[in-house]
């Protein structure tokens, strides 16, 4: 394998708050303007007749989570947004296992993020606080996944010709990226975390160990895929699929 790659891991439904006012740029900046604009302008044509039953569902979120997601998303549209760098930003497990601030940021660089929000972006752009995923539909655009994917497949590809693409995505965001676009420029290695009986894992601990092994792959390289080993869970590699299976219950 090339020994060049880019890590895909999701954003995290928890966030830091703050930030200082200023632009959210970004190395997707350029391939992604549009379809981005297309999304803040659905989302503040939603927000100007917002009940709160719509708030709820459209953020997934109840009481306090809710008014916070209101808050940042009028703020968003009106371009008042403080924004900070992602890898500071995203502070659910998968990120605190992932140990980011100790990382320099070239490597942080290779970590490529997508979301319902910005398309995507590297671990370091400037981002909003926002809660927004995937799964969701916006009035005049549809699902999110269905909308990002074929323009964020190509401004992967194009990203990442001639490397490794890592995929450590949930379903819910590997959705969003065609991996027959993907594939015509870059090698994909997908990443499957599975309990001991093979079935989906999920919960704390898969979230955790995919923190972990995104940082043993930027700290060691891609020859961890294979021999990758934490508090009980095994990776295996057979060609491009590497299966991660926790230990016995």
């Amino acid at each position: 394998m090339p020994s060049t790659f880019t890590l895909l891991l999701p954003p995290s439904e928890g966030k830091e708050a703050g930030g200082v006012k200023g632009t959210s740029t970004g190395a997707f900046d350029k391939d992604l303007k549009i379809q981005r604009h297309e999304v803040v302008g659905a989302l503040k044509k939603e927000l100007a007749t917002m009940t709160h039953e719509r708030a709820e569902a459209l953020f997934k979120a109840h009481g306090a989570l809710a008014d916070r997601a209101l808050h940042h998303a009028k703020a968003l549209v009106a371009n008042k947004a403080p924004v900070m760098p992602a890898w500071q930003r995203y502070s659910g497990v998968v990120w605190s296992h992932l140990h980011p601030e100790s990382l320099s940021a070239s490597r942080r660089a290779q970590i490529v993020i997508p979301s319902g929000l910005y398309g995507l972006t590297t671990a370091n752009d400037l981002i909003a606080d926002y809660r927004l995923t995937m799964l969701v539909g916006l009035e005049g655009i549809g699902n999110l996944g269905a909308f990002w994917r074929q323009s964020v497949s190509r401004a992967l590809a194009s990203a990442c010709k001639n490397s490794v693409v890592i995929d450590l995505l949930p379903n819910e965001h590997r959705k969003a990226v065609d991996p027959e676009v993907v594939g015509a420029l870059c090698r994909i290695v997908t990443v499957d975390f599975v309990a001991h009986s093979g079935a989906g894992a999920a919960g704390h601990g898969a979230k955790a160990v995919k923190g972990a092994m995104a940082r043993a792959i930027l700290d060691d390289g891609i020859d961890r895929l294979g021999s990758f080993r934490w508090e009980g869970w095994r990776a295996a590699k057979r060609g491009d699929a590497v299966t991660v299976r926790a230990p016995k219950a």
